[in-house]
């Protein structure tokens, strides 16, 4: 693959409406393009999905910056890069930064598809021409409010509901709903709100048939969450905790969970979660894309990743205008009955609206390789 230079777009882009999960609101999003230039002309593009705290990970739109620019591009320059699952070895001697490196990573994937005539999807190994999507919802100002935006969305078509719950907003909440909408798929993401010692509290939630409670103990953690996995029948999902392939192993082995979330940022890119993908196929664990409030390029790569087969769970992916007023990219995603129908142009499938893409800019540096 000849790169002949990497072109780092920064963004700032508004959500249509503030996302509150139990560490915190996110509103306005700063993040990076990468674009990726082959000496043929044909561009790649990645996007980071960090936010600008450090609330998810340790990671940041700010650590992203630095990783990047001061670490992953010389990287890139230095080394030969025949396919892009050499990226994983090129990039072995930085430690964790997996957001960053995901970025980087998956320019390098789009531009190879797009190189070898194949869809993002075809590249990664993927087969299904149309993925069920479900909806993340953050936290309301009110259960009514909440009842309202679920009933809305139910009508639209999505496959599943996830709800973002916390101590004091979470038992409560998730029986009025389940009350509204008996038969809706829910589910429930904590985002790491318990302990242990909420344990009795916890299994109270096995009356209300969830589809799975995510992540509700410590995001480094395993071996508690294998402990309460123990003690309620609600299968637990873990998201935070599978930062890697030995971490989903780990898991898996330990009985931690029923469930994995696959994200692209969070395990390093998407070398390392077709490898997830495939230990899970192995192991019987089911899997889903879990999302980040990613822009058309990051959301491109989600549907992409989730054409492999144990994708067998609607995952976060909704549509553009979910989010943005406007997106980045040309067609935006749209969802239709709760589908999303896979493009079927080579590499992610959407052309980038280079409209946007400079209305949104807030920096843009260029890097010969």
């Amino acid at each position: 693959m000849s790169v002949q230079k990497v072109i780092l777009h920064k963004l700032k882009m508004q959500l249509k409406f503030p996302f509150m999960t139990s560490f915190g609101t996110l509103q306005n999003k700063e993040f990076f393009i990468i674009e990726v230039v082959a000496a043929d002309g044909i561009s790649g593009f990645g996007e980071s999905v960090a936010f600008p705290s450090p609330w998810y990970t340790e990671e940041t739109t700010a650590t992203n910056e630095h990783v990047m620019k001061d670490f992953l591009l010389p990287l890139i320059q230095n080394n030969t890069i025949n396919h892009p699952n050499d990226i994983t070895d090129i990039f072995k001697p930085i430690k964790r930064n997996n957001m960053a490196k995901a970025a980087v990573e998956g320019a390098i994937w789009d531009l190879y598809a797009k190189q070898h005539d194949q869809t993002l999807a075809e590249a990664l190994g993927g087969t299904k021409r149309k993925i069920d999507v479900g909806v993340s919802l953050g936290i309301q100002p009110t259960v009514e409010k909440l009842l309202e935006d679920i009933g809305d969305h139910v009508d639209r078509g999505y496959k599943r509901i996830k709800l973002k719950i916390k101590p004091g907003w979470d038992l409560e909440v998730l029986r009025e709903v389940r009350n509204h909408f008996p038969d809706t798929p829910i589910m429930a993401d904590a985002n790491s709100a318990y302990t242990l010692d909420d344990v009795n509290h916890l299994k109270k939630f096995d009356e209300l048939d969830l589809m799975m409670i995510e992540q509700p103990l410590a995001h480094d953690d395993i071996i508690e969450h294998a402990k309460l996995q123990q003690a309620i029948q609600t299968p637990i999902c873990l998201d935070e905790s599978i930062q890697s392939y030995d971490d989903a192993r780990h898991a898996i082995d330990l009985g931690s969970c029923k469930i994995i979330n696959v994200k692209i940022g969070r395990v390093g890119g998407l070398t390392e979660a077709k490898r997830i993908h495939d230990l899970c196929f192995e192991k019987n664990m089911p899997i889903w894309c879990g999302g980040m409030l990613e822009a058309g390029v990051g959301r491109a790569h989600n549907i992409a990743l989730t054409t492999l087969t144990n994708f067998t769970m609607p995952g976060d992916t909704a549509g553009s205008s979910r989010y943005w007023e406007k997106d980045i990219i040309s067609p935006e995603v749209v969802v239709e009955d709760g589908t999303i129908t896979v493009p079927g142009k080579p590499g992610i499938g959407y052309e980038i609206d280079r409209e946007a893409l400079e209305e949104f800019s807030v920096g843009r540096w260029e890097y010969r390789v």
